[in-house]
Protein backbone atom coordinates (compact mmCIF):
# COMPACT_ATOMS: atom_id res chain seq x y z
CA UNK A 1 0.00 0.00 0.00
CA UNK A 2 1.29 3.51 -0.84
CA UNK A 3 -0.05 6.01 1.93
CA UNK A 4 0.94 9.15 -0.64
CA UNK A 5 -1.72 7.27 -3.43
CA UNK A 6 -4.70 7.30 -1.08
CA UNK A 7 -3.47 10.63 0.01
CA UNK A 8 -3.74 12.04 -3.48
CA UNK A 9 -7.46 9.95 -3.81
CA UNK A 10 -8.87 11.93 -1.24
CA UNK A 11 -7.13 15.06 -2.73
CA UNK A 12 -9.02 14.41 -6.34
CA UNK A 13 -12.31 13.53 -4.19
CA UNK A 14 -12.26 16.92 -2.25
CA UNK A 15 -11.41 18.76 -5.40
CA UNK A 16 -14.17 17.33 -7.18
CA UNK A 17 -16.56 17.75 -4.27
CA UNK A 18 -16.24 21.58 -3.46
CA UNK A 19 -16.45 21.92 -7.57
CA UNK A 20 -19.80 20.08 -7.64
CA UNK A 21 -20.62 22.46 -5.41
CA UNK A 22 -19.48 25.64 -6.78
CA UNK A 23 -21.46 24.34 -10.12
CA UNK A 24 -24.79 22.93 -8.16
CA UNK A 25 -25.45 25.55 -5.23
CA UNK A 26 -29.03 24.31 -4.37
CA UNK A 27 -27.46 20.53 -3.94
CA UNK A 28 -24.87 22.49 -1.97
CA UNK A 29 -27.54 23.52 0.30
CA UNK A 30 -29.64 20.38 0.56
CA UNK A 31 -26.18 18.92 2.18
CA UNK A 32 -25.98 22.48 4.42
CA UNK A 33 -23.35 23.78 2.54
CA UNK A 34 -24.78 27.79 2.96
CA UNK A 35 -22.21 29.48 1.61
CA UNK A 36 -24.30 29.13 -1.62
CA UNK A 37 -27.55 29.99 -0.10
CA UNK A 38 -27.51 32.44 -2.47
CA UNK A 39 -26.80 31.36 -5.72
CA UNK A 40 -28.36 29.07 -8.14
CA UNK A 41 -26.82 26.68 -10.91
CA UNK A 42 -25.66 27.93 -14.50
CA UNK A 43 -28.32 26.52 -16.44
CA UNK A 44 -27.08 27.22 -19.83
CA UNK A 45 -25.78 24.69 -22.80
CA UNK A 46 -21.95 25.83 -22.49
CA UNK A 47 -22.46 24.86 -18.60
CA UNK A 48 -23.66 21.78 -19.51
CA UNK A 49 -21.34 20.80 -22.12
CA UNK A 50 -18.50 21.62 -19.69
CA UNK A 51 -19.64 19.42 -16.98
CA UNK A 52 -19.49 16.54 -19.29
CA UNK A 53 -15.81 17.71 -20.03
CA UNK A 54 -14.83 17.96 -16.35
CA UNK A 55 -16.46 14.31 -15.48
CA UNK A 56 -14.50 12.92 -18.33
CA UNK A 57 -11.07 14.58 -16.76
CA UNK A 58 -12.01 13.38 -13.28
CA UNK A 59 -12.60 10.06 -14.36
CA UNK A 60 -9.36 9.88 -16.06
CA UNK A 61 -7.50 10.94 -13.23
CA UNK A 62 -9.05 7.96 -11.11
CA UNK A 63 -8.78 5.48 -13.93
CA UNK A 64 -4.79 6.50 -13.60
CA UNK A 65 -4.11 5.57 -10.19
CA UNK A 66 -3.32 1.76 -10.08
CA UNK A 67 -5.62 -0.06 -7.45
CA UNK A 68 -2.73 -2.41 -6.87
CA UNK A 69 -1.22 0.37 -4.34
CA UNK A 70 -3.86 1.95 -3.07
CA UNK A 71 -5.44 0.87 0.68
CA UNK A 72 -8.18 -1.83 0.74
CA UNK A 73 -10.73 1.15 1.73
CA UNK A 74 -8.86 3.57 -1.39
CA UNK A 75 -9.77 1.20 -3.61
CA UNK A 76 -13.16 0.89 -3.03
CA UNK A 77 -13.59 4.62 -2.46
CA UNK A 78 -12.18 4.87 -6.17
CA UNK A 79 -14.34 2.30 -7.56
CA UNK A 80 -17.33 4.19 -5.86
CA UNK A 81 -15.88 7.48 -7.68
CA UNK A 82 -15.63 5.88 -10.96
CA UNK A 83 -18.85 4.20 -10.51
CA UNK A 84 -20.44 7.74 -9.77
CA UNK A 85 -18.59 9.43 -12.89
CA UNK A 86 -19.73 7.34 -15.11
CA UNK A 87 -23.56 7.43 -14.43
CA UNK A 88 -22.59 11.83 -14.59
CA UNK A 89 -21.49 11.37 -17.77
CA UNK A 90 -23.90 8.80 -19.13
CA UNK A 91 -26.52 11.27 -17.82
CA UNK A 92 -25.54 14.12 -19.05
CA UNK A 93 -23.21 12.96 -22.55
CA UNK A 94 -25.34 9.88 -23.69
CA UNK A 95 -29.38 10.45 -21.89
CA UNK A 96 -29.02 14.30 -22.49
CA UNK A 97 -32.50 14.72 -21.25
CA UNK A 98 -31.16 18.61 -20.37
CA UNK A 99 -31.23 19.67 -24.00
CA UNK A 100 -34.71 18.30 -24.59
CA UNK A 101 -36.54 19.24 -21.30
CA UNK A 102 -36.08 22.78 -19.63
CA UNK A 103 -35.82 22.80 -15.96
CA UNK A 104 -35.60 25.85 -14.28
CA UNK A 105 -38.18 25.61 -12.00
CA UNK A 106 -36.65 22.33 -10.43
CA UNK A 107 -33.49 24.52 -9.50
CA UNK A 108 -35.80 27.65 -8.88
CA UNK A 109 -37.93 25.68 -6.86
CA UNK A 110 -36.00 23.19 -4.87
CA UNK A 111 -33.90 26.22 -3.85
CA UNK A 112 -36.25 28.14 -2.46
CA UNK A 113 -38.44 25.49 -0.88
CA UNK A 114 -35.49 24.01 0.97
CA UNK A 115 -34.34 27.26 2.53
CA UNK A 116 -38.07 27.68 3.78
CA UNK A 117 -38.64 24.05 5.00
CA UNK A 118 -35.87 23.79 7.26
CA UNK A 119 -35.88 25.53 9.89
CA UNK A 120 -32.31 24.83 12.04
CA UNK A 121 -30.88 28.08 11.14
CA UNK A 122 -32.62 31.48 11.82
CA UNK A 123 -35.24 32.41 9.48
CA UNK A 124 -34.19 35.83 8.44
CA UNK A 125 -30.92 34.25 6.97
CA UNK A 126 -32.91 31.41 4.97
CA UNK A 127 -34.89 34.41 3.60
CA UNK A 128 -32.00 36.63 2.57
CA UNK A 129 -31.08 33.39 0.54
CA UNK A 130 -34.23 32.79 -0.86
CA UNK A 131 -33.99 36.68 -2.01
CA UNK A 132 -30.88 36.26 -3.49
CA UNK A 133 -31.78 33.54 -5.89
CA UNK A 134 -34.99 34.90 -6.56
CA UNK A 135 -32.97 38.53 -7.55
CA UNK A 136 -30.71 35.45 -10.11
CA UNK A 137 -34.54 33.95 -11.41
CA UNK A 138 -34.20 35.68 -14.77
CA UNK A 139 -30.96 35.04 -15.72
CA UNK A 140 -31.69 31.29 -14.66
CA UNK A 141 -34.51 31.22 -17.10
CA UNK A 142 -32.29 33.01 -19.86
CA UNK A 143 -29.61 30.48 -19.50
CA UNK A 144 -32.33 27.46 -19.67
CA UNK A 145 -33.72 28.80 -23.26
CA UNK A 146 -29.87 28.51 -24.68
CA UNK A 147 -29.84 24.71 -23.93
CA UNK A 148 -33.09 23.54 -25.56
CA UNK A 149 -32.48 21.35 -29.00
CA UNK A 150 -33.85 20.77 -32.06
CA UNK A 151 -35.84 18.03 -30.29
CA UNK A 152 -37.64 19.23 -27.24
CA UNK A 153 -40.11 16.49 -25.72
CA UNK A 154 -42.99 17.45 -25.47
CA UNK A 155 -44.08 16.19 -22.10
CA UNK A 156 -41.51 16.94 -20.11
CA UNK A 157 -41.92 20.47 -21.26
CA UNK A 158 -45.53 20.74 -20.51
CA UNK A 159 -44.96 19.61 -17.12
CA UNK A 160 -42.52 22.42 -16.60
CA UNK A 161 -45.19 24.77 -17.65
CA UNK A 162 -47.55 23.36 -15.13
CA UNK A 163 -44.50 23.77 -12.79
CA UNK A 164 -44.56 27.61 -14.11
CA UNK A 165 -48.11 27.71 -13.22
CA UNK A 166 -47.64 27.44 -9.34
CA UNK A 167 -44.08 28.88 -8.45
CA UNK A 168 -45.98 32.19 -7.44
CA UNK A 169 -47.99 30.52 -4.94
CA UNK A 170 -44.51 29.52 -3.32
CA UNK A 171 -43.18 33.17 -3.94
CA UNK A 172 -46.35 34.09 -1.93
CA UNK A 173 -45.52 31.56 0.75
CA UNK A 174 -41.90 32.97 1.27
CA UNK A 175 -43.72 36.44 1.47
CA UNK A 176 -46.21 35.35 3.80
CA UNK A 177 -43.37 33.80 6.20
CA UNK A 178 -41.52 36.85 6.13
CA UNK A 179 -44.49 39.09 7.27
CA UNK A 180 -45.71 37.24 9.63
CA UNK A 181 -42.58 35.27 11.52
CA UNK A 182 -39.89 38.14 11.25
CA UNK A 183 -39.62 40.63 14.17
CA UNK A 184 -38.52 43.31 11.88
CA UNK A 185 -40.16 42.54 8.38
CA UNK A 186 -40.14 45.41 6.78
CA UNK A 187 -36.60 45.99 4.69
CA UNK A 188 -36.57 42.09 4.10
CA UNK A 189 -39.86 42.10 2.95
CA UNK A 190 -39.77 44.69 0.66
CA UNK A 191 -37.06 43.13 -0.99
CA UNK A 192 -38.44 39.69 -1.58
CA UNK A 193 -41.95 41.48 -2.84
CA UNK A 194 -39.58 43.59 -5.68
CA UNK A 195 -37.55 40.19 -6.22
CA UNK A 196 -40.60 37.73 -6.27
CA UNK A 197 -42.23 40.50 -8.89
CA UNK A 198 -39.44 40.38 -10.83
CA UNK A 199 -39.40 36.33 -10.96
CA UNK A 200 -42.84 35.95 -11.72
CA UNK A 201 -42.68 38.76 -14.98
CA UNK A 202 -40.12 36.44 -16.25
CA UNK A 203 -41.65 33.69 -15.53
CA UNK A 204 -44.49 34.55 -17.72
CA UNK A 205 -42.11 35.38 -20.48
CA UNK A 206 -40.48 32.45 -20.14
CA UNK A 207 -43.97 30.14 -20.46
CA UNK A 208 -44.96 32.26 -23.23
CA UNK A 209 -41.18 31.11 -25.18
CA UNK A 210 -42.03 27.49 -24.06
CA UNK A 211 -45.15 27.19 -25.58
CA UNK A 212 -43.86 28.30 -28.71
CA UNK A 213 -41.23 25.61 -28.45
CA UNK A 214 -43.50 23.09 -28.35
CA UNK A 215 -44.66 23.41 -31.77
CA UNK A 216 -41.46 21.88 -33.18
CA UNK A 217 -41.75 19.60 -29.84
CA UNK A 218 -42.07 15.35 -30.50
CA UNK A 219 -43.40 12.85 -28.21
CA UNK A 220 -40.22 10.40 -28.14
CA UNK A 221 -38.77 9.76 -24.97
CA UNK A 222 -37.40 6.21 -25.22
CA UNK A 223 -33.67 5.54 -24.14
CA UNK A 224 -33.76 2.63 -26.74
CA UNK A 225 -32.72 -1.33 -26.36
CA UNK A 226 -28.81 -0.39 -26.49
CA UNK A 227 -28.58 2.32 -24.61
CA UNK A 228 -30.87 1.11 -21.98
CA UNK A 229 -29.06 -1.98 -21.34
CA UNK A 230 -25.81 0.20 -21.32
CA UNK A 231 -27.48 2.34 -18.37
CA UNK A 232 -28.30 -1.08 -16.63
CA UNK A 233 -24.88 -2.30 -16.85
CA UNK A 234 -23.29 0.95 -15.69
CA UNK A 235 -26.11 0.82 -12.32
CA UNK A 236 -24.51 -2.52 -11.02
CA UNK A 237 -27.62 -4.30 -10.20
CA UNK A 238 -25.42 -7.49 -8.86
CA UNK A 239 -25.23 -9.52 -12.11
CA UNK A 240 -28.94 -8.44 -13.34
CA UNK A 241 -29.43 -7.79 -16.99
CA UNK A 242 -32.59 -5.43 -18.28
CA UNK A 243 -33.64 -9.05 -19.53
CA UNK A 244 -33.43 -10.65 -15.76
CA UNK A 245 -34.47 -7.45 -14.15
CA UNK A 246 -37.62 -7.65 -16.21
CA UNK A 247 -38.19 -11.02 -15.30
CA UNK A 248 -38.27 -10.02 -11.75
CA UNK A 249 -41.06 -7.91 -12.56
CA UNK A 250 -43.00 -10.06 -13.92
CA UNK A 251 -42.32 -12.61 -11.48
CA UNK A 252 -43.20 -10.16 -8.40
CA UNK A 253 -46.63 -8.76 -10.25
CA UNK A 254 -48.14 -12.85 -10.19
CA UNK A 255 -46.45 -13.24 -6.52
CA UNK A 256 -48.23 -10.06 -4.97
CA UNK A 257 -51.44 -10.74 -7.28
CA UNK A 258 -51.47 -14.19 -5.77
CA UNK A 259 -51.38 -12.86 -1.96
CA UNK A 260 -53.64 -10.33 -2.47
CA UNK A 261 -56.10 -12.31 -3.69
CA UNK A 262 -55.40 -14.83 -0.96
CA UNK A 263 -55.92 -12.17 2.09
CA UNK A 264 -58.64 -10.35 0.30
CA UNK A 265 -60.44 -13.97 0.03
CA UNK A 266 -59.46 -13.78 4.18
CA UNK A 267 -60.77 -11.05 4.87
CA UNK A 268 -64.02 -11.27 2.71
CA UNK A 269 -65.03 -14.08 1.08
CA UNK A 270 -68.32 -12.72 0.16
CA UNK A 271 -66.68 -10.12 -1.84
CA UNK A 272 -64.80 -9.27 -4.91
CA UNK A 273 -61.07 -8.55 -4.58
CA UNK A 274 -61.81 -4.84 -6.13
CA UNK A 275 -64.50 -4.71 -3.36
CA UNK A 276 -62.52 -5.01 -0.59
CA UNK A 277 -59.50 -3.00 -1.63
CA UNK A 278 -62.72 -0.06 -2.34
CA UNK A 279 -63.64 -0.53 1.35
CA UNK A 280 -60.35 -0.34 2.62
CA UNK A 281 -59.83 2.61 0.41
CA UNK A 282 -62.83 3.96 1.65
CA UNK A 283 -61.54 3.73 5.15
CA UNK A 284 -59.63 7.21 5.22
CA UNK A 285 -59.50 10.75 7.18
CA UNK A 286 -61.66 13.00 6.95
CA UNK A 287 -59.51 15.71 5.66
CA UNK A 288 -56.13 16.37 4.95
CA UNK A 289 -55.12 17.57 8.24
CA UNK A 290 -56.25 14.53 9.81
CA UNK A 291 -54.27 12.12 7.24
CA UNK A 292 -50.99 14.41 8.34
CA UNK A 293 -51.74 13.57 12.05
CA UNK A 294 -52.60 9.91 11.09
CA UNK A 295 -49.13 9.85 8.83
CA UNK A 296 -47.80 11.73 12.42
CA UNK A 297 -49.48 8.48 14.23
CA UNK A 298 -47.82 5.37 12.18
CA UNK A 299 -44.65 7.14 12.06
CA UNK A 300 -44.39 7.08 15.81
CA UNK A 301 -45.57 3.81 16.37
CA UNK A 302 -43.14 2.10 13.79
CA UNK A 303 -39.89 3.90 15.30
CA UNK A 304 -41.43 2.34 18.92
CA UNK A 305 -41.33 -1.20 17.40
CA UNK A 306 -37.82 -0.87 15.50
CA UNK A 307 -36.74 0.70 19.01
CA UNK A 308 -38.83 -2.54 21.11
CA UNK A 309 -37.48 -5.08 18.96
CA UNK A 310 -33.66 -4.44 18.41
CA UNK A 311 -34.09 -4.45 14.66
CA UNK A 312 -31.13 -1.72 13.99
CA UNK A 313 -28.69 0.27 16.45
CA UNK A 314 -29.15 3.38 15.13
CA UNK A 315 -32.62 4.94 15.76
CA UNK A 316 -32.34 8.30 14.02
CA UNK A 317 -31.97 10.79 16.25
CA UNK A 318 -32.52 13.35 13.68
CA UNK A 319 -35.87 15.54 14.10
CA UNK A 320 -38.71 14.25 11.62
CA UNK A 321 -41.65 17.20 9.87
CA UNK A 322 -44.56 16.18 8.06
CA UNK A 323 -45.99 18.57 5.70
CA UNK A 324 -47.95 18.89 2.91
CA UNK A 325 -45.93 18.77 -0.47
CA UNK A 326 -45.61 22.48 -2.22
CA UNK A 327 -47.63 22.29 -5.35
CA UNK A 328 -44.72 22.78 -7.96
CA UNK A 329 -44.06 19.35 -7.05
CA UNK A 330 -47.55 17.43 -7.21
CA UNK A 331 -47.45 16.45 -10.42
CA UNK A 332 -44.31 14.50 -10.38
CA UNK A 333 -44.99 13.25 -6.23
CA UNK A 334 -48.46 11.99 -6.70
CA UNK A 335 -48.23 10.10 -3.11
CA UNK A 336 -45.17 11.00 -0.77
CA UNK A 337 -41.47 11.73 -0.97
CA UNK A 338 -38.86 12.10 2.01
CA UNK A 339 -35.39 14.94 2.12
CA UNK A 340 -32.73 14.11 4.48
CA UNK A 341 -30.98 15.77 7.34
CA UNK A 342 -28.50 18.38 5.60
CA UNK A 343 -25.11 16.63 5.82
CA UNK A 344 -23.26 19.23 7.23
CA UNK A 345 -25.83 21.14 9.40
CA UNK A 346 -26.35 20.56 12.90
CA UNK A 347 -29.58 20.44 14.17
CA UNK A 348 -31.43 19.65 10.67
CA UNK A 349 -34.17 17.35 10.74
CA UNK A 350 -35.72 15.43 7.93
CA UNK A 351 -38.65 16.38 5.75
CA UNK A 352 -41.35 13.63 4.58
CA UNK A 353 -44.01 15.46 2.15
CA UNK A 354 -46.76 13.98 0.92
CA UNK A 355 -49.25 15.08 -1.60
CA UNK A 356 -52.87 16.11 -0.82
CA UNK A 357 -54.09 16.01 -4.48
CA UNK A 358 -53.03 15.83 -8.08
CA UNK A 359 -54.41 18.24 -10.92
CA UNK A 360 -55.89 20.53 -8.07
CA UNK A 361 -58.31 17.16 -7.64
CA UNK A 362 -61.28 17.77 -4.87
CA UNK A 363 -63.76 15.84 -3.30
CA UNK A 364 -63.13 12.83 -1.37
CA UNK A 365 -61.08 10.50 -4.28
CA UNK A 366 -57.98 11.84 -3.32
CA UNK A 367 -57.97 11.04 0.29
CA UNK A 368 -58.79 7.30 -0.98
CA UNK A 369 -55.00 7.32 -1.43
CA UNK A 370 -54.57 8.62 2.35
CA UNK A 371 -56.29 5.46 3.72
CA UNK A 372 -55.42 4.23 7.20
CA UNK A 373 -53.25 1.06 5.95
CA UNK A 374 -51.70 2.85 3.48
CA UNK A 375 -50.19 5.23 5.88
CA UNK A 376 -48.67 2.98 8.13
CA UNK A 377 -46.94 1.33 5.08
CA UNK A 378 -45.77 4.40 3.44
CA UNK A 379 -44.35 5.81 7.13
CA UNK A 380 -42.47 2.54 7.28
CA UNK A 381 -40.79 3.44 4.14
CA UNK A 382 -40.18 7.15 4.13
CA UNK A 383 -39.84 7.45 8.42
CA UNK A 384 -38.92 4.26 10.54
CA UNK A 385 -37.14 1.92 9.48
CA UNK A 386 -36.92 3.48 6.16
CA UNK A 387 -35.67 6.70 4.59
CA UNK A 388 -35.00 8.85 7.48
CA UNK A 389 -33.43 6.11 9.28
CA UNK A 390 -31.36 4.89 6.48
CA UNK A 391 -30.21 7.88 5.35
CA UNK A 392 -29.78 9.55 8.77
CA UNK A 393 -27.11 6.99 9.25
CA UNK A 394 -25.28 6.95 6.32
CA UNK A 395 -24.28 10.86 7.41
CA UNK A 396 -22.35 9.66 9.58
CA UNK A 397 -19.79 8.25 7.30
CA UNK A 398 -16.98 10.21 6.28
CA UNK A 399 -16.66 9.53 2.72
CA UNK A 400 -17.60 12.81 0.28
CA UNK A 401 -17.13 10.01 -2.53
CA UNK A 402 -20.27 8.35 -1.25
CA UNK A 403 -22.08 11.50 -1.18
CA UNK A 404 -22.04 11.58 -4.45
CA UNK A 405 -23.10 8.07 -5.47
CA UNK A 406 -26.51 7.53 -6.78
CA UNK A 407 -27.75 4.14 -5.94
CA UNK A 408 -31.40 4.01 -5.80
CA UNK A 409 -31.76 0.32 -5.62
CA UNK A 410 -30.39 0.54 -1.92
CA UNK A 411 -32.04 3.58 -0.61
CA UNK A 412 -35.44 2.91 -1.95
CA UNK A 413 -34.61 -0.91 -2.08
CA UNK A 414 -34.16 -0.95 1.79
CA UNK A 415 -36.91 2.00 2.26
CA UNK A 416 -39.46 -0.92 0.20
CA UNK A 417 -37.63 -4.00 2.58
CA UNK A 418 -38.46 -2.57 5.65
CA UNK A 419 -42.30 -2.53 4.67
CA UNK A 420 -41.76 -6.56 4.75
CA UNK A 421 -39.26 -7.18 7.47
CA UNK A 422 -41.39 -5.22 9.85
CA UNK A 423 -44.50 -7.20 9.02
CA UNK A 424 -42.16 -10.79 9.60
CA UNK A 425 -41.23 -8.96 13.03
CA UNK A 426 -44.82 -8.64 13.74
CA UNK A 427 -45.58 -5.06 13.29
CA UNK A 428 -48.97 -3.77 11.50
CA UNK A 429 -49.74 -7.21 10.38
CA UNK A 430 -53.86 -6.94 10.41
CA UNK A 431 -55.54 -8.61 7.25
CA UNK A 432 -56.20 -4.74 6.28
CA UNK A 433 -52.63 -3.49 6.27
CA UNK A 434 -50.94 -6.47 4.30
CA UNK A 435 -53.55 -5.92 1.68
CA UNK A 436 -52.34 -2.58 1.11
CA UNK A 437 -48.68 -3.84 1.28
CA UNK A 438 -49.59 -6.29 -1.55
CA UNK A 439 -51.12 -3.62 -3.15
CA UNK A 440 -47.94 -1.45 -2.96
CA UNK A 441 -45.84 -4.20 -4.09
CA UNK A 442 -48.04 -4.90 -6.95
CA UNK A 443 -47.34 -1.34 -7.71
CA UNK A 444 -43.51 -1.12 -7.18
CA UNK A 445 -43.71 -4.59 -9.70
CA UNK A 446 -45.71 -2.45 -12.28
CA UNK A 447 -42.85 0.03 -11.99
CA UNK A 448 -40.11 -2.86 -12.81
CA UNK A 449 -41.94 -3.62 -15.97
CA UNK A 450 -43.02 -0.61 -17.13
CA UNK A 451 -39.66 0.76 -16.78
CA UNK A 452 -38.26 -1.70 -19.20
CA UNK A 453 -40.76 -1.67 -21.69
CA UNK A 454 -40.99 2.23 -21.67
CA UNK A 455 -37.07 2.88 -22.08
CA UNK A 456 -37.08 0.14 -24.93
CA UNK A 457 -39.88 1.42 -26.60
CA UNK A 458 -41.95 -1.07 -26.61
CA UNK A 459 -45.06 0.23 -24.76
CA UNK A 460 -46.37 4.43 -24.55
CA UNK A 461 -47.55 6.73 -22.02
CA UNK A 462 -51.53 6.14 -22.52
CA UNK A 463 -50.86 2.40 -22.49
CA UNK A 464 -48.48 2.38 -19.19
CA UNK A 465 -50.56 4.81 -17.42
CA UNK A 466 -54.06 2.29 -18.25
CA UNK A 467 -51.46 -1.29 -17.03
CA UNK A 468 -50.76 0.77 -14.05
CA UNK A 469 -54.45 1.59 -12.90
CA UNK A 470 -55.78 -1.83 -14.10
CA UNK A 471 -53.08 -3.76 -11.78
CA UNK A 472 -52.98 -1.26 -8.90
CA UNK A 473 -56.11 0.48 -8.51
CA UNK A 474 -54.68 3.71 -8.35
CA UNK A 475 -56.87 6.95 -9.16
CA UNK A 476 -55.99 8.15 -12.25
CA UNK A 477 -54.58 11.70 -11.80
CA UNK A 478 -51.61 9.67 -9.51
CA UNK A 479 -51.11 6.99 -12.49
CA UNK A 480 -50.31 9.75 -15.18
CA UNK A 481 -48.31 11.53 -12.67
CA UNK A 482 -45.89 8.53 -11.89
CA UNK A 483 -45.91 7.34 -15.67
CA UNK A 484 -45.01 11.24 -16.36
CA UNK A 485 -41.76 11.04 -14.39
CA UNK A 486 -41.05 6.83 -15.28
CA UNK A 487 -40.07 8.93 -19.06
CA UNK A 488 -37.05 10.99 -17.93
CA UNK A 489 -35.87 8.90 -15.42
CA UNK A 490 -35.31 5.12 -16.79
CA UNK A 491 -33.59 2.66 -14.10
CA UNK A 492 -34.60 4.71 -10.96
CA UNK A 493 -38.62 3.51 -10.74
CA UNK A 494 -37.59 -0.18 -11.09
CA UNK A 495 -35.01 0.25 -8.35
CA UNK A 496 -37.46 -0.25 -5.47
CA UNK A 497 -38.98 -3.51 -5.70
CA UNK A 498 -35.53 -4.61 -7.64
CA UNK A 499 -33.87 -3.60 -4.65
CA UNK A 500 -35.79 -4.99 -2.33
CA UNK A 501 -35.56 -8.46 -4.07
CA UNK A 502 -31.86 -7.75 -4.11
CA UNK A 503 -31.55 -6.81 -0.53
CA UNK A 504 -33.51 -10.56 0.33
CA UNK A 505 -31.11 -12.66 -1.63
CA UNK A 506 -28.43 -11.01 0.20
CA UNK A 507 -30.03 -11.56 3.87
CA UNK A 508 -30.72 -15.28 2.60
CA UNK A 509 -26.71 -15.40 1.66
CA UNK A 510 -26.09 -13.97 4.86
CA UNK A 511 -27.91 -16.45 6.97
CA UNK A 512 -26.92 -19.20 5.03
CA UNK A 513 -23.36 -18.38 5.81
CA UNK A 514 -23.76 -17.59 9.39
CA UNK A 515 -26.10 -20.17 10.32
CA UNK A 516 -27.10 -19.72 14.01
CA UNK A 517 -24.42 -16.84 14.68
CA UNK A 518 -26.60 -14.61 11.93
CA UNK A 519 -28.07 -11.46 13.68
CA UNK A 520 -30.81 -9.69 12.00
CA UNK A 521 -29.73 -6.30 13.74
CA UNK A 522 -26.00 -6.62 13.13
CA UNK A 523 -26.67 -7.52 9.28
CA UNK A 524 -29.07 -4.30 8.99
CA UNK A 525 -25.85 -2.83 10.81
CA UNK A 526 -23.33 -3.30 8.71
CA UNK A 527 -25.20 -1.83 5.81
CA UNK A 528 -26.63 1.17 7.21
CA UNK A 529 -22.90 1.98 8.40
CA UNK A 530 -21.49 2.08 5.10
CA UNK A 531 -24.03 4.38 2.78
CA UNK A 532 -26.33 3.83 0.19
CA UNK A 533 -24.16 2.07 -1.77
CA UNK A 534 -25.11 -0.06 -4.62
CA UNK A 535 -26.07 -3.58 -3.24
CA UNK A 536 -23.43 -5.16 -5.62
CA UNK A 537 -20.82 -2.96 -3.72
CA UNK A 538 -22.76 -3.72 -0.32
CA UNK A 539 -22.57 -7.47 -0.87
CA UNK A 540 -18.82 -7.38 -1.65
CA UNK A 541 -18.21 -5.34 1.75
CA UNK A 542 -19.56 -8.08 3.22
CA UNK A 543 -17.43 -10.49 2.01
CA UNK A 544 -14.53 -8.53 2.92
CA UNK A 545 -15.17 -8.09 6.38
CA UNK A 546 -16.37 -11.88 7.03
CA UNK A 547 -12.86 -12.36 5.28
CA UNK A 548 -10.80 -10.55 7.60
CA UNK A 549 -12.80 -11.75 10.77
CA UNK A 550 -11.98 -15.48 9.51
CA UNK A 551 -8.24 -14.74 9.56
CA UNK A 552 -7.98 -12.28 12.64
CA UNK A 553 -6.15 -13.80 15.49
CA UNK A 554 -7.91 -15.08 18.19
Amino acid sequence: MDASLDARLETLVQQRFDALMTRFPVYASYLGLHEHDGRVADGSRDAMEQDIVDGRRFLAQLEALDPARLSAYGRTERELAIFATRRQIFDDDVHRVWERRVSATDDLGDGIFLLLARQSRPLEERLTGIASRLEAAPQLLAEHRTRLGDRPMRLWNELELEAVGSMPKLFTEVVAAARSRLERPDSLVARLEKVARSAESALQEYSTWLREQLVRADDEFALGADRYDELIELRAFDGLDADDILQVGLDQLDRYHAARREVATDIDRAATEQEVLDRIKSDHPLDFDGALEAYRRAMAEARQFMIDRDIVSDTAGASLSIIPTPEYLRNVIPFAAYFAPARFERGSGGIYIVTPSVDGAGGGRPMREHNYASIYNTSIHEAYPGHHLQLTAAHAHPSLARVLVDAPEFVEGWAMYCEQMMREEGFDTSPEHRLMMYTDSIWRACRIILDVRLHRGLIGVDEATDFLVEHTGFERPNARAEIHRFTYTPTYQLSYLLGKVLLLRLRDDERARLGSDFSLREFHDAMLRQGGLPISFQRRLLAESAAQAETAPA
